[in-house]
């Protein structure tokens, strides 16, 4: 037990870590993500909804890849 507690907490760290280095890197990239087309974007008076629909599903399958290929190389 203690040790499935050890690995959770490097992985926490190990992520965190990624995390953390993506936040300061991305910006440089001016990346067009939140302003794609399909991105739901009404702005009225006093009003503004915002809703990145296509900006969530291309992120969600880019991490749906990298998470498979991560797990595909643990399994051998």
């Amino acid at each position: 037990m203690p040790t499935e507690v050890g690995k959770l907490l490097i992985f926490l760290g190990v992520f965190l870590i990624v995390l953390g280095t993506l936040m300061v890197v991305l910006p440089r990239f001016d990346l067009p993500l939140g302003n794609l087309p399909g991105d739901i974007r009404i702005k009225k008076d006093n009003f503004e909804f915002y809703f990145p629909l296509m900006s969530s599903l291309l992120l969600s399958l880019l991490l749906t890849v990298v998470l498979n290929l991560i797990l595909l190389l643990f399994r051998k």
